[in-house]
Parts: C-alpha cells; structure tokens; sequence
C-alpha cells in the first residue's frame, strides 16, 4: 500500500554485504511504496549518511570493514535522528543488548518473518514522522 502524505518520503537505507538479501529487501520494500536506497558497502553508506538524510537504517551485524554496531554508533554521531533495525544471521545476546542500548528499534534474526519486518518498518517510520527532530536537516 503506497504512502500518500504530503510530506516527502523517509528514505530506508538498507546496508548489508550479501548482494541476494539486498536485493530481495528493495523489491520487498518497493512493492510496500517505500522508498529505499541499498548499499553493498558500509563506507558507502557513511559517506552518503554525512550527506543525505536518513530516516531509516536498516543495518547487517557481520559487514566488512564496519560492522552494523560500529555504523550505528557512527548515526548517533552524525545523524542522531536517524532510527536503526539490525538484522544478523547470529542471535548473540551481547550484540542485541549493544544495538538496544545504542538505540536500536529492532533486532532481528535471519531469516525473518517478511510480515514482522514490513510492520516494524511501517511502524519505525510512523515514529519518525511524529518525531520533531525528523523534519530537522542534518
């Protein structure tokens, strides 16, 4: 179901390093009219979060380089408004309080339920729109 608000879009950056899941997640998304972006790279997406808004990031744990948790740390930093999900293949209860604690709104394990992850999207987006610090530039 499309969004219809007048207000533009919150993009969805998607940032994980397996080419198949990205892949699957924007056509998922796209069929939901959301509007997502992909990245196959953590660096990429750095350097496109210090220059673009992001209202959503949707991060993999075991990326090389930098891992989801060290990215997310890095929003904090640059784009504070910016919400995270988290997505691993490996329930490490360490790492699901790290993200919880860094802010996360969801941690997910793969493979996930499509249902449970479109709503939690749907849902994360809807708290950034009532959320002041969204319509804040970064």
């Amino acid at each position: 179901m499309p969004e219809t608000s007048s207000e533009p879009p919150i993009v969805i950056c998607v940032v994980d390093d397996d080419l198949a899941l990205l892949q699957l997640l924007k056509i998922l998304l796209d069929s939901e009219g959301l509007e997502s972006q992909t990245f196959d790279n953590s660096e990429h997406f750095i350097d496109h979060a210090r220059q673009h808004r992001v209202g959503l990031a949707i991060l993999d744990v075991h990326m090389p380089r930098f891992t989801g948790l060290e990215v997310q740390q890095l929003l904090r930093e640059i784009s504070p408004s910016t919400r995270v999900i988290i997505i691993t293949g490996q329930d490490e209860p360490s790492l699901r309080k790290k993200a919880e604690s860094n802010g996360a709104v969801g941690f997910l394990l793969k493979p996930f339920d499509i249902t449970r992850f479109v709503d939690l999207v749907r849902n994360t987006l809807e708290l950034a729109r009532l959320d002041p610090s969204h319509s804040t530039p970064n």
